[in-house]
């Protein structure tokens, strides 16, 4: 059976179970199978954690931690060059990260030269729309913009339920204009 998998990386208090679990939730919407689960320790506000999502188009049998993901998530850059967010991605994996600077120096800094990569500055994004440091959201927009898991209108009504109102729209913007910054490189 074919799925793809998804391993997010951020720190505790940065949201990465609920995008992990808004993007499940997106795929669900979309007619497709979907898993979404955090792996847990010890950790607390501001030390490494990690989140996960299982996508398919046929029932997902296996209920294990994602070992060999397909695409990788870095929310949060300065783990980066601290925990080997690219360990066990498959040859010719995705890469998404929150990077102010180029996909092609964020690849020479991994050191994976066949995988792709994409990359906007999220923190950036937030701030402009939400006025606040929180970006989780945004690397949904780059997400979709590297590796269309679900849809847009999915994606946009899974938001708007997590978050209702005024937060629920700014939240949708900044997913939309990630969508738009992402540059990647393949």
């Amino acid at each position: 059976m074919a799925f793809i998998e998804v391993r997010w990386h951020g720190r505790g208090g940065q949201g990465i179970v609920t995008v992990s679990r808004m993007l499940a939730q997106a795929a669900l919407l979309d007619g497709k199978y979907a898993q979404a689960f955090p792996e847990f320790g010890p950790e607390r506000r501001g030390a490494p954690v990690t989140g996960y999502t299982r996508i398919s188009d046929e029932p997902i049998l296996i209920h294990s931690q994602i070992y060999n993901p397909s695409i990788v998530v870095v929310v949060d850059p300065t783990l980066i060059g601290k925990v080997d967010v690219a360990m066990g991605l498959t040859s010719k994996g995705l890469i998404v990260a929150h990077f102010d600077k180029s996909p092609e120096e964020l690849r020479k800094i991994l050191g994976v030269k066949d995988a792709r990569v994409y990359t906007a500055d999220a923190m950036k994004i937030a701030l402009d729309i939400l006025g606040r440091p929180i970006y989780n959201t945004a690397m949904l927009g780059v997400l979709l913009r590297a590796a269309p898991l679900a849809t847009m209108d999915s994606l946009t009504k899974v938001i708007k339920e997590r978050f209702p109102g005024a937060l629920g729209e700014k939240n949708v913007a900044v997913v939309k204009r990630a969508y738009e910054e992402a540059i990647g490189v393949e």
